[in-house]
């Protein structure tokens, strides 16, 4: 098989390591096969499972010709360079035109390429071509809820997501959630609103870090503990397994539309989860971003929520040329009569600036006040400043705060 005359070569011409766009050969065969038998690609798209070679075959000598042929796809193969500087098949990638200035953006990339921005590049390109060649006015993108890879590119190259559809995609004979998403013409080729990162945060006895599907169960038995419960009325009751992983699986969703950075919080000598603090309100739609947390039951009074608080506080201060976040203040909420949550925001440093009269509903239909905290960014740093000090004074290794009771709400 031979390049059709008509599939055009489009590069980005950024040496030393290009993008280009062009038509299959017949020496993408083998790479195609490849790609398309990974787990990844099984999971997320609609391949033969399982998938064998007459397959590719019938995609690259069939598929991808009739598409050209009769207009209903516009198919390319993407080339990139690998490590060695070699110019190889890295994925594909098409527009499926509606007849009405529409089309569907579709790419798929092998393993070897992938991490390394080659598809968002290649996207691009495709994007470029099709507005300017093809006269486009809006492209749209579909994956599965949970193929954060394709999000990601979607969002890297000027995709708007604009909602979740339940049963949208159809792949072996089930139905699965989809996300949506668009973009118009001569709308910028680059993200229109941020993806906040999860950065490590350490401290001498904790780790923040991303939350994983091994964090599941420990999620359920802190959601679903009669504390928990009391000062969180917004969680389900009973709090199932089913709850923790939509919690889990739902982080990500509020770093990508960059409304908060959620972490999971473990002991620094033990990586299981034993609470989760989060950041909220970072949109800007807020007043104020707001620090919230709840603990594991079996980690409670040992302090370790109070330097959580702490390390998150100092993240969101730090200025944002140094990894923080340069927020000018942060707040936090406390049920007055939790007596645990308030002593977490005492000993992390914010000070209590008044209280919100019956603000809370609680389950058992009581309304309760709750007490308002802040933090500014200058006092803050100027606590790390005190602490630092404090630190190379004192040789004993006992937390101040190791008398603070934990919270299992915030």
């Amino acid at each position: 098989m031979q390049p059709l005359p008509d599939v055009p070569t489009i590069s980005d011409g950024e040496e030393p390591d290009p993008i280009t766009l062009r038509g299959h050969r017949p020496d993408d065969l083998e790479p195609a096969y490849e790609m398309c038998t990974d787990p990844d690609m099984q999971r997320w798209t609609t391949v033969p499972v399982p998938y064998e070679r007459h397959h590719a075959q019938d995609f690259l000598r069939v598929r991808v010709p009739r598409g050209w042929a009769d207009g209903t796809e516009w198919g390319f193969a993407v080339e990139a360079r690998d490590d060695e500087g070699r110019a190889r098949f890295a994925g594909n990638v098409a527009l499926r035109p509606d007849g009405a200035g529409g089309a569907e953006v579709a790419y798929a990339l092998a393993p070897w390429a992938r991490g390394r921005g080659v598809m968002s590049r290649a996207v691009r390109l495709l994007l470029r071509w099709g507005f300017d060649e093809r006269e486009l006015q809006v492209v749209h993108w579909r994956a599965n809820v949970g193929n954060w890879a394709s999000r990601r590119v979607a969002w890297a190259t000027g995709f708007r997501v604009e909602g979740t559809v339940r049963g949208l995609l159809e792949a072996r004979g089930q139905l699965h959630d989809g996300w949506v998403g668009s973009i118009v013409r001569g709308e910028p080729f680059q993200p229109a609103t941020p993806w906040l990162d999860v950065p490590e945060l350490r401290g001498r006895r904790v780790v923040l870090r991303r939350w994983r599907e091994d964090d599941v169960p420990r999620v359920a038995e802190a959601c679903a503990d009669e504390r928990t419960q009391t000062w969180l009325p917004q969680l389900p009751s009973p709090y199932t397994l089913a709850d923790a992983q939509w919690y889990v699986g739902s982080r990500e969703e509020q770093h990508a539309r960059g409304m908060g950075i959620y972490w999971c919080l473990a002991a620094a000598d033990d990586d299981r989860c034993v609470g989760s603090v989060g950041l909220m309100n970072l949109n800007g739609t807020a007043a104020a971003p707001e620090i919230g947390y709840w603990t594991h039951p079996d980690a409670r009074g040992r302090g370790l929520m109070t330097e959580a608080t702490r390390l998150v506080l100092r993240h969101a201060a730090v200025d944002v040329e140094d990894g923080g976040l340069g927020l000018p203040r942060v707040t936090l909420r406390a049920a007055a009569a939790n007596a645990a949550s308030n002593a977490v925001a005492v000993a992390a440093g914010l000070t209590r600036v008044g209280v919100a009269r019956r603000a809370e509903l609680l389950r058992d239909g009581r309304r309760v006040d709750v007490v308002l905290y802040d933090a500014l960014a200058d006092e803050v740093r100027a606590d790390e400043v005190r602490a630092d000090e404090v630190r190379a004074d004192d040789a004993s290794d006992g937390p101040a705060d190791g008398r603070a009771r934990d919270a299992p709400a915030g």
